[in-house]
């Protein structure tokens, strides 16, 4: 006769065996489906209509919506009476404009602006339409506050151009002002010189061309062995920029009012925001490479197709003197 406490426990095994098997291999279960990556496009996609945005990923969307930090509030709606009454660039001095004029020129930029817009979309994205639109003339890069003495080449070429239209310069040159202006109030401490601010890059959108500029604001931070033991090359040496939490504010994006490629219409204005790259968020996570995370960078060529370069350099000595150069 078998011991009785080993068949009562065998019976009770293979009773819970026959009733939990059924349940884990049936075609019913399904496991929770983990959030998907989120990706460029994604976050384009965000800043644009309303339209645009619903392809998203509701729960991509909302955690990139928490890295979103807007210079100039947001509105994904066209407003075409703010349109028809844009105002010029040149009309009111940048110190003396109000909050709302500088909003509205980021909404609805001059004339010039959204005839550049709308040709980055009518040409299909072609970046020989925007380079067509610079004056041929070449601009030498002067030494920038002692770069050449350390044998920096701040742009990509050692010469640069400008646009045809003064007032697409001038506007350029507003962009980097209000950049600067604007983010201390978010603690991104931001000054225009050769070792933070000094510029951008311009970029036609791979989904709907949509023109726009990446800046990158704390381009060379100090070397520090503990908080930032990075070798950058000759324009990192003499660098008093501080590698702190306000790294994490590196990437400020502009976004040129997006034109329909049906219609004569405008599908969302303008857009100026700073993308939060901290380690716990999803920007960090997802688009940005691991081999830049320290620096927090955002690749222009992971947005679109890469057109020029955009800088703002101080040509002058003991007196300030930017001046805007396109490489």
């Amino acid at each position: 006769m078998g011991n009785p406490s080993i068949s009562l426990r065998f019976t009770i095994f293979l009773s819970l065996s026959l009733s939990i098997t059924p349940f884990a291999l049936s075609p019913n279960y399904n496991k929770p489906s983990p959030i998907p990556k989120a990706t460029p496009s994604d976050l384009l996609n965000l800043l644009g209509s309303k339209s645009q945005a619903s392809t998203v990923n509701p729960s991509v969307a909302k955690e990139l919506k928490s890295c979103f930090k807007f210079l100039v509030p947001f509105h994904p709606t066209p407003s075409f009476a703010k349109c028809s009454s844009r105002r010029s660039l040149r009309s009111i001095r940048f110190d003396n404009r109000r909050r709302r004029e500088e909003d509205e020129l980021v909404w609805w930029p001059p004339q010039s602006v959204l005839e550049l817009a709308r040709l980055a979309v009518d040409s299909g994205g072609d970046p020989g339409a925007i380079h067509r639109a610079l004056d041929p003339a070449i601009i030498p890069i002067p030494d920038i506050h002692g770069s050449r003495t350390h044998k920096c080449e701040l742009t990509r070429t050692p010469y640069g151009r400008r646009f045809v239209s003064e007032e697409l310069n001038s506007y350029l040159q507003f962009l980097f002002e209000l950049i600067v202006a604007r983010s201390s109030a978010m603690g991104l401490n931001i000054t225009l010189n050769r070792f933070d601010l000094f510029h951008g890059h311009l970029f036609l959108a791979f989904d709907n061309n949509r023109l726009g500029i990446l800046f990158h604001a704390k381009e060379f931070p100090a070397y520090d062995e503990t908080t930032f033991p990075c070798n950058m090359g000759y324009c990192q040496i003499g660098s008093n920029v501080s590698y702190d939490d306000s790294m994490n504010l590196r990437n400020i994006l502009w976004l040129a009012p997006m034109p329909s490629n049906c219609t004569k219409d405008w599908e969302a204005p303008g857009v100026l925001v700073v993308l939060d790259a901290h380690p716990y968020g999803i920007i960090y996570r997802d688009i940005i490479p691991d081999y830049v995370q320290i620096a927090r960078t955002i690749y222009e060529d992971d947005l679109g197709d890469t057109v020029v370069d955009v800088n703002y350099l101080d040509t002058g000595n003991a007196l300030a003197n930017y001046q805007i150069f396109i490489c």
